[in-house]
């Protein structure tokens, strides 16, 4: 990459395609964090400290001086906070809790720049049809439940559950295009640049 203005503290390339997509020049530098819920901590405050956290990671990691961006998403039912599952048992006992009703994704995404740090909170509402217990089990042997929040992919194989959504598509997917914008004009990062990493 000959010239990046943004450093994305993520592996996920989800997050990376999103950023591609709005044309940000950037490079990946994955910041590994302690993702444990605090207790009595509420969602909104689990997912915004977990993309300050992400941020100065890897603000720390850096060896120049670049913004740098951290995101973290929730899937959040019955104010319970589902993060990636451990197991089938756990991708099935949360799509079983997820079946026909209707649940919240929280992403939050922060830009740290040494002194500066600004933070937003992108909040959707999904709503899945019922899932059979046979369903649950194809899924799972997809492999695609295994690393995402709530066990399934919005813009994968998941999307079959889906009948509603309001709010942030993108948000859902992992990085919250409106409100990421607003973060990088806040620090001058410019977007539709035509070089892609």
């Amino acid at each position: 990459m000959s010239h990046a203005d943004l450093i994305l503290a993520s592996a996920s390339p989800r997050r990376s395609e999103l950023l591609v997509q709005i044309g940000v020049r950037f490079m990946q530098l994955p910041a590994d964090i302690d993702e444990t819920v605090h207790s009595a901590e509420s969602p909104d405050d689990y997912v915004s400290r977990m993309a300050v956290e992400k941020a100065q990671a890897g603000y720390g990691l850096q060896t120049g001086n670049l913004p740098v961006l951290g995101a973290d998403t929730a899937v959040v039912c019955g104010g319970q906070i589902f993060g990636k599952p451990t197991d089938q048992d756990d991708a099935a006992y949360m799509l079983d809790q997820l079946s026909g009703a209707t649940h919240e994704v929280l992403t939050a995404v922060a830009i740290n720049h040494g002194d500066k740090m600004a933070l937003r909170l992108s909040r959707t509402a999904v709503t899945f049809r019922t899932i059979s217990a046979s369903e649950s089990l194809s899924y799972w042997q997809t492999g695609e439940p295994l690393g995402k929040a709530g066990g399934y992919a919005i813009q994968g194989m998941g999307a079959i559950f889906v009948t509603n959504i309001e709010g942030s598509y993108s948000g859902v997917v992992g990085l919250p295009i409106a409100q990421t914008e607003e973060l990088l004009s806040l620090f001058n990062i410019p977007v539709w640049q035509t070089v892609k990493p």
